[in-house]
């Protein structure tokens, strides 16, 4: 489904000389379809730099995207929305004018859906829908509102075939998240693809796959059990588990 050739990203160096940082080195990397894998890894490693890149928020400095055999490497994030990919930011991004309603109808395609509908929509992320279906997807909105409202449009997108989430459990509290699990559980049982960046372990024990990104480079990919170790080591102690949300 989704395939990254020898991905490589750079950018200038701070110090305002010629010279560049490599935030990606050489990343080699198969997401097969319906598997449910997380990327994980130590603060600075670049999971964050790769979700973009998978989105089409930044452009590789080297290498290609295949998604369903087809290369992708200079569609902008509409373009891949357009074909299957679904994001949902790290920050959610503020639309001062348009409902919650007007969103979610966006995503599901521009067409008009029933209350009933938007209603299921928001109680799966833990918002009660009769507070949210008409408010403004503003600067009104905490920053957890703002990542579930995300999140709901992204189960209300039919025609997404890989969803993307880049820290899902940011800034929600800890009710919500138990909610979240479950909406990701659901996607997971209807054969859809998920890619999630965390280091929550409850996102990791229902992983089918993890990815452990250090340094820039693809450290380990396999099962919990078989990543672990080689995490622990990266990290240097299991404090890096997220147990509060």
């Amino acid at each position: 489904m989704l395939e990254l050739r020898h991905v490589s990203f750079s950018v200038p160096d701070e110090n305002g000389t010629k010279n560049t940082k490599e935030i990606l080195k050489d990343i080699n990397l198969v997401i097969d379809e319906q598997k449910f894998v997380v990327i994980t890894g130590p603060n600075g490693g670049g999971k964050s730099t790769l979700a973009k890149l998978i989105a089409g928020i930044e452009k590789p400095t080297s290498g290609q995207i295949f998604f369903n055999g087809q290369d992708i490497t200079d569609w902008d994030i509409t373009k891949r929305a357009q074909n299957g990919i679904g994001y949902a930011f790290q920050q959610p991004v503020r639309f001062k004018g348009i409902t919650v309603m007007d969103l979610l109808c966006l995503a599901a395609g521009n067409k008009k859906l029933d209350k009933c509908v938007v209603c299921q929509y928001l109680s799966e992320v833990g918002l009660c829908a009769e507070n949210y279906i008409n408010r403004e997807v503003d600067a009104s909105l905490s920053g957890g509102e703002l990542k579930r409202i995300e999140i709901a449009t992204i189960v209300a997108r039919k025609n997404t075939e890989l969803a993307l989430f880049d820290e899902p459990e940011a800034g929600i509290d800890l009710w919500s998240f138990h909610k979240l699990i479950k909406v990701f559980e659901r996607m997971h049982d209807q054969k859809q693809s998920i890619l999630i960046i965390s280091h929550q372990e409850r996102i990791l024990n229902i992983a089918d796959e993890i990815v452990l990104i250090a340094d820039g480079t693809v450290r380990k990919v396999g099962t919990k059990e078989e990543v672990l170790p080689e995490l622990m080591d990266v990290v240097g102690n299991c404090k890096f588990y997220k147990e509060e949300v």
